[in-house]
Order: structure tokens, then C-alpha cells, then sequence
């Protein structure tokens, strides 16, 4: 017993504990949302094929660039962080969004406003995601990447 002691307070002290990140950045961390281990909500949206299926090749053109202009604006607006397609795939999903919102149903009003969504051309899941609070500000670094304006 005597013993007992002294081995739980070697115990105690071998055990790592937390400490602050020395890079912290409490503004930063506040400016992004970012919680304690620096992640946030948004909203993960995975596009699939819609019902409907746009066999006019200029209505269908018509669609699809008022599509990119929507994600366009999104992403000025600091709604959409990330946005790419998919190559073919057998699941057919054509693409997907990560939306800066914290609700599903904010994501879901933000998507009617996409025109090959609502010609059900293009069909939404969405589902709340937990990930890094860093992600908007990539965007600002792929800006500088690319050689063709996004």
C-alpha cells in the first residue's frame, strides 16, 4: 500500500498531457468558426444525376452555364468553399460541394438557386460534415494556382 502512492503520481506524470499549440492563432481560429481543435460544420453536398434527362443540346448548354455561374457566386458569396466533378463513375455521381452553412436546410435553399437543380437535371444529397475550419481560405491560394480565372 505503501507503494500505491507514489506509483499513481509516476503514473500521473508520464502521461502526456495537452498544451497549447504554440502557432495558434486566436484570431484567425475566431475569424474561421474554428472550435477548439480547429474544425467547424458545413454541409457536404454530393450532385447526382436528376430525373430529368435535357436532350436539347442548347437548353442543356443553357443549364449548365447558368450551373457554373451559380457555383460562381457561391463561392464569391463565401458560401461554397469547395466545388469539383467527378469523373464517370458506376455510383453516377457527378460532382460535389462543401458548403460554408450551418444547416442542412440553409444548404438546401442555397441549391434551389442553381438552374440544373431545379430542371432536376442535377439532384442533391446533402449531409453535415465536421471538418478543418481552415478550408475557406484555400481557396484564396487556388486563385494564385490557376491559370484560368475560376
Amino acid at each position: 500500500m505503501k507503494y500505491l502512492l507514489p506509483s499513481i503520481l509516476l503514473l500521473l506524470l508520464s502521461v502526456p498531457g495537452y498544451s497549447q499549440n504554440s502557432a495558434y492563432d486566436a484570431e484567425l481560429a475566431e475569424e474561421l468558426g474554428a472550435d477548439q481543435y480547429g474544425m467547424k460544420s458545413y454541409v457536404f453536398v454530393m450532385l447526382v444525376s436528376g430525373n430529368n434527362e435535357v436532350t436539347d443540346e442548347a437548353e442543356r448548354n443553357k443549364l449548365f452555364a447558368g450551373h457554373q455561374e451559380n457555383i460562381r457566386r457561391l463561392a464569391e458569396d463565401g458560401k461554397l468553399i469547395v466545388a469539383g466533378p467527378f469523373f464517370e463513375n458506376a455510383d453516377d455521381y457527378r460532382g460535389l460541394f462543401i458548403l460554408d452553412v450551418p444547416t442542412v436546410e440553409e444548404a438546401s435553399e442555397l441549391m434551389k438557386s442553381d438552374p440544373a437543380i431545379a430542371a432536376d437535371v442535377l439532384a442533391v444529397k446533402l449531409y453535415q460534415w465536421y471538418g478543418s475550419a481552415a478550408l475557406p481560405v484555400y481557396l484564396d491560394t487556388h486563385t494564385k494556382i490557376s491559370e484560368i480565372d475560376p
